[in-house]
């Protein structure tokens, strides 16, 4: 009997020509990150912020002191952005006036706010000419055979990302990803206080690993004053920080230690390692806690991928392939969350709450 001949569907003309917007939207993607670079570094979001949250392309000129005659290059520029959702535009009246969003608010430094933390650095670290040139990477790095691989980065610069390696291939680099890496794990502390509030009850003692400068331990302690704090960072991070006298700083390796607490705090830290060094850091934190009857726990935030839709999702997504190009780590769903966590040991792994691209989960013994 012949074979049936499938019948394929041929795209219409009107889809054709929407596929073709649609690649040229794809393939030029970089250019708003390149363009929102840009603002960083003019200082727009400051700027805007400064003339009250709202100004003139004009105002914006005189005030970023560009030349007058790139006014009509920043209006392209701003176009793009407002359209993108980095800032909003204001056309009641006869003169356009750009505002801020959410998103550009965390573009701004300086705002005396416990839920805000500048994310300037982090557009910079993301957009930088390193993390550019270890996605160019990345089909080659595909190609290669090899039993344990390194990222696209360590291939590309000899280096890796938060290790000596990178102070000396670029020292104004690696103090540039330190700062992005602070601002994207401080953010939401006080979001996680207000709303997770009964995970911290009750805790006597707690260990932040990978606390940098105490930032979020900080934020801890100031919410609940009978939790005794310590931070845990490698020597060179906690050598060259200013201490905080309510927290007890601790120079080590979490992989061979880990400060004895009722509870650890593993805050975006897990997504940076594989899932065989996770479970070894895991390990280690078992180490560390009592038993659950003892009120022994983890508290792990992190990125956990889906059951999220649209831009959650869509940023998720993107944040697993930066962790490939860039780390030897992952962004995982629940159902990975769960199987490192039994690897490792843990009894039951329950997330409390979804907090936009991040859950907040407790891990027992």
């Amino acid at each position: 009997m012949a074979a049936q001949t499938q019948t394929k569907a041929v795209p219409t003309d009107a889809e054709l020509l929407k596929a073709q917007a649609d690649l040229w939207r794809h393939s030029l993607y970089y250019l708003t990150s390149m363009a929102l670079k840009c603002a960083v570094e003019l200082g727009i979001p400051a700027a805007i912020h400064r003339l009250g949250g709202g100004t003139t392309l004009p105002d914006l000129i005189s005030t970023l002191s560009l030349p007058a005659s790139k006014q009509s290059y920043l209006h392209r520029l701003m176009r793009l952005l407002a359209t993108s959702g980095i800032f909003t535009t204001d056309n009641t009246t006869n003169v356009e006036t750009y505002r801020l969003t959410p998103v550009s608010f965390l573009l701004v430094d300086d705002i005396p706010a416990d839920n805000h933390t500048s994310q300037t650095a982090l557009v910079l670290a993301a957009t930088s000419r390193h993390c550019l040139e270890a996605s160019l990477g990345l089909a080659n790095w595909f190609k290669k055979e090899v039993a344990s691989p390194s990222s696209p980065f360590e291939e590309v610069h000899g280096a890796a990302l938060f290790d000596e390696s990178m102070t000396r291939l670029c020292e104004e680099s690696d103090r540039l990803f330190n700062q992005a890496l602070a601002a994207h794990d401080n953010f939401g502390i006080g979001i996680v206080l207000q709303e997770c509030r009964g995970l911290f009850e009750g805790v006597q003692s707690l260990t932040d690993c990978c606390g940098g400068d105490g930032t979020t331990a900080a934020a801890i302690v100031k919410a609940f004053p009978h939790i005794k704090c310590t931070v845990l960072d490698l020597p060179r991070v906690i050598d060259t920080i200013s201490k905080d006298s309510a927290i007890n700083f601790i120079g080590g390796d979490m992989f061979k230690f880990i400060p004895p607490a009722q509870a650890v705090l593993l805050k975006l830290v897990l997504h940076h390692w594989s899932d065989e060094d996770c479970i070894k850091i895991l390990s280690q934190c078992k180490k560390a806690i009592p038993s659950r009857e003892e009120g022994g726990k983890i508290i792990v935030i992190d990125i956990v991928v889906g059951p999220a839709s649209g831009t959650i999702l869509e940023a998720q997504l993107l944040m697993d392939i930066a962790m490939m190009v860039n780390t030897r780590g992952r962004q995982r769903d629940e159902n990975d969350w769960r199987s490192i966590v039994m690897k490792a040991g843990f009894s039951e792994c329950k997330i409390v709450k979804m907090l936009g691209a991040r859950g907040v989960f407790e891990i027992y013994p």
